[in-house]
C-alpha cells in the first residue's frame, strides 16, 4: 500500500474523547478505501483512518471486591504515551513489594488500546491472581506511526521505569513495585513488541543500561509473528477465531515499513535478518502461551524449537485445546473461560518460579 500521508495518532485517557470512528460512512474528500479489516479499521486513499469502536474504552474503575488498585498516569506528553497500572492490594498487604509485569496489548500493531474493556477485566484478573503490579502501556498505532514506533514507545516506557526506579519517589503504585523484578509480557502483536524489547535488551548490554531495573523472564501469549511461506496451520485452520489470515496479512501491510515483506525480522524472527539473534541463547526464561485452533500455533512451535535450539535459559510452552486466537479476552464461552483461568494459573508459576532464579551476570 501506497502511504500518501501518515496522520500523527491522538491518543487520549479519556474513553470519551477516543479518536476512533464508530461506524460512519466516509465522506467524498477521503477518497476510496485502500485497506479494510471488517468492523475494526478502515484506511482511505488519502490517508485517513477510521477504527469503528468494536470494543468499548472504559475508565481505570474496578469492582472494589476485586481488591485491585488501578490508574492511568502519561508516559511521554509528546508521543501520547500512557500506561494503566493494576496494583493488587492483597498481595501488597501479604508480601511488600511485588513484582512487575510491563504489558503490551494486542491488535495486529493498528487497533487495540490498554483502556479496551477486555483488556481492562483480564489484566485486573491477572494482577490478582499472580500477585503483580501491572503496566499496561498503550502505544502508538499504525498505519500513522508504523514499526517500528511500537517497539520505540516500549523502550520509552522502560527508560520512564528506569527514572521512577532511580528517584525513588512513593507514589500510589512506584511504593509496592520491586524494580528488581520486572517481566516483559503481551498478546498478540503486544507479545511481538515484548520479543523485541527483549532481544534488544539481550544485545549490546541495553539491560545494563536500564539499571536499576533487573529483567527476571518474558511471557508471550499467542505472539503475532508472521513470513511468507504459509505454515500449515495458516493453510488449514478454518475454525472461527478472532484472527484470520486475510486479517493478519492485512495488518501486516499496514504496519511494516513501506516496502517491506512479511519476511522482515519485526514479522519473522525465523528470518535471515532476525535469526542471529535467536541463535544467541538468552538469559531470561521466556514462557509462550499457544492456542490450539490458532493460525499462529505452528509459527509459535517453531519459534519455541528454535528458542530451544539456540539454548535459551528456560523456554517453557503451552498449548491450549480447544480454543482460538485471543480467546482469553474476546471469547466468554464456558471453555474459553476455563482455558483463560488455566493460563492465569500457569503465568502465576511461571512468575514464581522465574523470581526464584539466580540473578545473571550482565
Amino acid at each position: 500500500m501506497r502511504r500518501s500521508k501518515r496522520m500523527a495518532a491522538m491518543i487520549t485517557m479519556d474513553p470519551s474523547l477516543s479518536r476512533q470512528v464508530g461506524g460512519k460512512e466516509h465522506s467524498p474528500h477521503n477518497g476510496a478505501v485502500v485497506e479494510e479489516i471488517h468492523g475494526l479499521i478502515r484506511v482511505y486513499k488519502d490517508g485517513h483512518v477510521e477504527r469503528p469502536q468494536i470494543v468499548p474504552c472504559v475508565t481505570s474503575l474496578l469492582p472494589p471486591d476485586l481488591g485491585v488498585t488501578c490508574g492511568d498516569i502519561v508516559i511521554h506528553k509528546l508521543t501520547a504515551i500512557w500506561a494503566r497500572f493494576y496494583v493488587p492490594s492483597a498481595a501488597v498487604r501479604s508480601h511488600g513489594k511485588l513484582p512487575l509485569l510491563v504489558y503490551f496489548h494486542g491488535g495486529g500493531f493498528c487497533v487495540g488500546s490498554a483502556a479496551w474493556s477486555c483488556y481492562h477485566d483480564f489484566l485486573a484478573r491477572l494482577a490478582a491472581k499472580a500477585g503483580c503490579l501491572i503496566m499496561s502501556v498503550n502505544y502508538r498505532l499504525a498505519p500513522e506511526n508504523p514499526l517500528p514506533a511500537a517497539y520505540e514507545d516500549g523502550f520509552e516506557a522502560l527508560q520512564w521505569l528506569k527514572q521512577k526506579a532511580i528517584s525513588g519517589a512513593r507514589e500510589w503504585w512506584s511504593g509496592s513495585c520491586n524494580f528488581s523484578s520486572i517481566f516483559l509480557a503481551g498478546d498478540s502483536a503486544g507479545a511481538n513488541i515484548a520479543h523485541h524489547l527483549a532481544t534488544k535488551l539481550g544485545a549490546n548490554n541495553e539491560a545494563t543500561a536500564l539499571r536499576p531495573l533487573v529483567f527476571k523472564g518474558t511471557i508471550l501469549i499467542q505472539p503475532f509473528f508472521g513470513g511468507e511461506t504459509r505454515t500449515h496451520s495458516e493453510k488449514q485452520m478454518s475454525s472461527p477465531s478472532a484472527l484470520s489470515l486475510t486479517a493478519a496479512d492485512t495488518y501486516w501491510r499496514l504496519a511494516l515499513p513501506y516496502g517491506a515483506n512479511r519476511d522482515h525480522p519485526f514479522s519473522n524472527p525465523l528470518s535471515k535478518g532476525s535469526i542471529k539473534s535467536l541463535q544467541e541463547p538468552s538469559s531470561l526464561p521466556i514462557m509462550v502461551c499457544i492456542s490450539e485452533m490458532d493460525i499462529l500455533k505452528d509459527r509459535n512451535l517453531e519459534f519455541c524449537g528454535a528458542l530451544d535450539s539456540a539454548g535459551t535459559k528456560r523456554v517453557e510452552h503451552v498449548v491450549f485445546k480447544g480454543v482460538g486466537h485471543a480467546f482469553q479476552i474476546l471469547n466468554k464461552s464456558p471453555l474459553s473461560q476455563t482455558r483463560t483461568l488455566e493460563m492465569l494459573s500457569h503465568i502465576n508459576t511461571f512468575v514464581t518460579i522465574s523470581l526464584l532464579d539466580p540473578p545473571t551476570s550482565s
